[in-house]
């Protein structure tokens, strides 16, 4: 059991916690009633990405036993078969859809309900069989999926998110993307076939633009938001400061998700940023 709980990659889930951010960034967190969905929304969509991770495992197999850190992973390592995973995979569909139709009495439709998680994994299928080699597609499709997480808690909340809001999260979708490529490339233990199209200049320096980007866009949003805002930019500056600190080491691949797991202080920051954030919208807004 814990070789298939692993295969799902749990701890990865943290990139899904995008859905809550239109909600509790409108500053109604308490006096909607979308709490239940959303929850429900986080785990189908959950789901949905865990479904891709096994997939993209079963596909990549035989070249993760030739990565130093990816061969251990359960089916690189030979402690689940391919069959096996392709039962688990199927499973986390169907249990996805089945939470995704809890949700059409709040959406539309049901056709609302599953486009934006299908138009995800279908877009990290497209990724996985051949879309990941094409240079700035590989990163953009990281992006996007994150923007879709960002759009799938507003459409479950009935809520717009701003534009400022929206070009900050792409902005830093492609910073964490490019940051990704950087270290793998840097550290080069990595068989992707598209790091061959990059080199580390390249990538210093467009990491660094969408850093600028992100923190300019999020600062505009505080500013047109108002409710004090403005102070959490500093926060804002310390956490790009402190992620960047740490995947300039030797020791980081530059995956967010490990990044987040691995570091205490910027963990640390992040909740600090999330209470101050709070402070602002709802004790003394």
């Amino acid at each position: 059991m814990r070789d298939y709980i692993k295969l799902m990659r749990p701890f990865h889930w943290v990139k899904n916690l995008l859905i809550f951010v239109p909600l509790f960034f409108s500053g109604r967190l308490f006096t909607s009633n979308k709490i239940t969905d959303l929850i429900i929304a986080f785990l189908a969509f959950s789901l949905i990405a865990s479904s891709v991770y096994v997939l993209n495992d079963i596909k990549d197999a035989d070249k993760d036993r030739l990565h130093p850190k990816k061969k251990y992973r359960p089916i690189a390592s030979g402690h689940i078969s391919k069959a096996h995973a392709l039962m688990l995979w199927a499973l986390l569909i169907v249990i996805s859809i089945c939470l995704m139709a809890l949700l059409v009495r709040v959406i539309d439709s049901f056709y609302a309900a599953l486009s934006l998680p299908i138009v995800y994994m279908l877009i990290n299928v497209l990724y996985s069989n051949g879309l990941k080699n094409v240079p700035l597609l590989d990163v953009a499709i990281i992006a996007a999926g994150f923007v879709i997480r960002l759009y799938y808690g507003a459409v479950v909340c009935g809520i717009l998110i701003s534009d400022s809001l929206l070009l900050t999260v792409i902005s830093a979708s492609f910073f964490l993307g490019f940051g990704k490529r950087r270290n793998e490339l840097k550290k080069g233990t990595s068989t992707r076939k598209v790091l061959q199209a990059y080199n580390i200049h390249f990538l210093d320096k467009i990491m660094y633009v969408f850093i600028g980007l992100t923190l300019v866009f999020y600062s505009l949003w505080t500013i047109t938001r108002g409710n004090n805002l403005v102070y959490t930019v500093p926060f804002s500056m310390l956490i790009v400061a402190d992620y960047c600190l740490i995947i300039e080491s030797n020791s980081s691949d530059g995956d967010p998700a490990e990044v987040l797991k691995h570091s205490k202080t910027l963990m640390c920051l992040l909740v600090l940023f999330v209470v101050f954030m709070f402070i602002c919208l709802y004790v003394n807004p």
